[in-house]
């Protein structure tokens, strides 16, 4: 029996940032997604206790594989000096150390290489039996295109859908790939708002 989804979030990384979201969609069912080990474990600690939030550990991608993916080691990030580089998590290396500046240091000695399952966007709908979405985040670190690109606006009714746009052509590049989503989405009857300088919100 196919169920409905308050929140649907690829990338929740520790959940310390979605609480607000999470709260506003308490009673109804939520899934978290989030392949970084350290994460995993912190939303799996938070939400235990609560019965409608199911938590994956899965990669998304545009196919099923198991493949490497790419993260920042726990013990790097206080030694790096930045919170948010719990959040950067990729199939791609180079991605990870193209956020390298003079103020974050990161080097090949500061990331951790695991295999995991990487499933598509239609792989999760099955496993989980999602028939409508209220909301959508989808924060993955470059990924977004393909995942976006790969789903079936006409299968799932999916409200709202709010997503990172600051490296769709590439590490903080936007441009014929964003361009090409955001026709897509316009196609679907989607209304696009930029929200800030790294999100763009589609909803209907």
């Amino acid at each position: 029996m196919l169920q409905h989804f308050g929140l649907v979030v690829l990338g929740a990384h520790s959940g310390v940032h979605l609480r607000d979201l999470i709260s506003r969609y308490f009673d109804k069912n939520i899934l978290l997604v989030e392949p970084v080990p350290y994460n995993y474990l912190e939303l799996e600690k938070v939400y235990r206790d609560s019965k409608n939030i199911i938590i994956s550990k899965n990669g998304v991608l545009d196919k099923n594989i198991i493949d490497s993916f790419y993260f920042v080691k726990k013990d790097s990030i206080t030694k790096l000096g930045k919170h948010w580089a719990s959040q950067i998590g990729s199939f791609d290396k180079d991605h990870i150390l193209k956020h390298k500046n003079k103020r974050f240091q990161i080097d090949d000695e500061h990331i951790e290489k695991i295999d995991i399952k990487f499933i598509t966007f239609e792989e999760l709908v099955k496993e989980y039996s999602i028939g409508s979405i209220e909301m959508l985040q989808i924060d993955i670190e470059g990924a977004e295109y393909k995942i976006m690109k790969s789903i079936n606006y006409d299968e799932l009714n999916i409200n709202q859908i709010l997503f990172e746009s600051k490296h769709f052509d590439g590490t903080f590049k936007e441009g014929e790939k964003l361009d090409e989503s955001k026709k897509l989405l316009i196609l679907n009857n989607y209304k696009l708002k930029r929200v800030d300088k790294e999100n763009i919100l589609a909803f209907k």
